[in-house]
């Protein structure tokens, strides 16, 4: 009966070994700051909060949301392969008045931000936490920059529904 136990106590001892030692030896999660400058030299960089554009106003019923049909597929690629693929979902708020006009336009628009979303990747927008609030708003003031160039004031915002990045191994 010995002889059966023992294979069982050692692989459960070994185990607990693994466990214990993952733990205990895991490296400390690294903190590296990059300031927009770094990132992208000739990007504006932004000193307070009041020199931002605005992104999210207040809600009010004289606006509409349009949301974009398909998802924006956006590759990752590092030292010439391809890593992940991150995937997002927009919707425009808008003035009523100008829905005709933005979905008249929406292949104009749906290109400018699909090349915001490549330049974005190439800087590295998309590696790490880059669900990380404050790198999701300047996607965002990117976006809405570059909605504001083609509609002006007709577009408010720009809300990111849904952003997601899938790992190719």
């Amino acid at each position: 009966m010995l002889k059966k136990l023992l294979p069982i106590l050692i692989a459960v001892i070994g185990i607990g070994v693994g466990i214990g030692a993952g733990f205990f030896l895991r490296p400390n999660p690294e903190t590296h700051s990059v300031s927009q400058t770094e990132v992208n030299p000739s990007a504006p960089s932004y000193t307070s909060e009041n020199e931002m554009p605005l992104i999210a106003g207040e809600i009010t019923e004289d606006l509409s949301y349009l949301e974009l049909e398909d998802q924006f597929v956006v590759p990752v690629v590092k030292d010439g392969d391809m890593t992940s693929l991150v995937l997002i979902t927009l919707a425009l708020e808008t003035k009523p008045s100008a829905l005709q006009t933005v979905s008249d336009n929406m292949p104009r628009l749906r290109g400018a931000l699909l090349q915001v979303m490549f330049d974005y990747a190439n800087i590295g927008g998309f590696d790490g936490p880059f669900t990380n609030s404050s790198r999701l708003d300047k996607l965002r003031r990117n976006f809405f920059e570059v909605s504001q160039s083609i509609f002006g004031d007709d577009i408010s915002d720009i809300l990111i529904l849904e952003i997601t990045r899938q790992d190719i191994s």
